[in-house]
């Protein structure tokens, strides 16, 4: 789970995940409450601290992860919420040995037509073998290291990290659905977000450096 400034969020994401089996919160040096919700919350989340963005502090959540023999690494955004028995579905995939990961079905809060179509967007994408970080991805252990984990990019760390994934191997889309925030649609606007993605995704596959493609994506809390 990496945090960074999400004290709104924090206890509620960390509800939402009972039933795994360790829980570990890698913050990027939050200057809000977020680590001290994290260590009070009765869920025994272990917390450690990983600077260099979002793709270290997976890195490092999962070096944690697997100190504790996690055999499967969930990676969960903090506006994001897992389905009630979240861990019991990613542990039944698991026992078909085929299956590397995954992620689950996305919908994104708010129940209008707004959040509706954003669903329906992301469930299109993903029928291409394209899903992204807020869709929590999951993958073995053993899949994890082979793939090097994530690469520490600037940005579309967790969509190269996809491309990676579905590559090495058969993946699944749990049902659940998980939900996630749509702020970042509501307060830049449908049309402006998906303008921005598409010149993003293909200006990546293009060559263009990452740390230049960041300073065309908006950071919003």
């Amino acid at each position: 789970m990496p945090t960074l400034d999400e004290e709104s969020q924090t206890a509620a994401l960390l509800d939402s995940l009972a039933g795994f089996d360790a829980v570990v919160v890698a913050d990027g040096g939050s200057r809000d409450a977020t680590v001290t919700i994290a260590r009070a919350h009765p869920a025994g989340a272990s917390v450690i601290t990983a600077s260099g963005g979002r793709a270290a502090q997976c890195n490092a959540g999962a070096g944690a992860a697997a100190a504790a023999e996690a055999d499967v690494l969930v990676f969960v955004h903090a506006d994001s919420r897992l389905p009630e028995g979240a861990a019991g579905a990613v542990r039944r995939a698991c026992a078909d040995p085929a299956v590397i990961g995954g992620n689950f079905a996305l919908r994104f809060d708010g129940g209008d037509r707004f959040a509706r179509f954003l669903g329906a967007v992301y469930a299109l994408q993903r029928r291409f073998g394209r899903y992204y970080g807020d869709s929590t991805i999951w993958c073995r252990r053993g899949t994890f290291a082979a793939l090097g984990g994530f690469r520490e990019l600037a940005i579309m760390d967790d969509h190269d990290f996809v491309r990676r994934l579905e590559r090495h191997g058969r993946t699944v889309c749990l049902p659940g659905p998980a939900t996630t925030s749509d702020r970042r649609w509501r307060r830049l606007g449908v049309p402006r977000t998906l303008l921005t993605w598409t010149v993003i995704r293909w200006l990546y596959v293009a060559g263009m450096p990452t740390d230049r493609l960041a300073t065309l994506y908006r950071r919003v809390r």
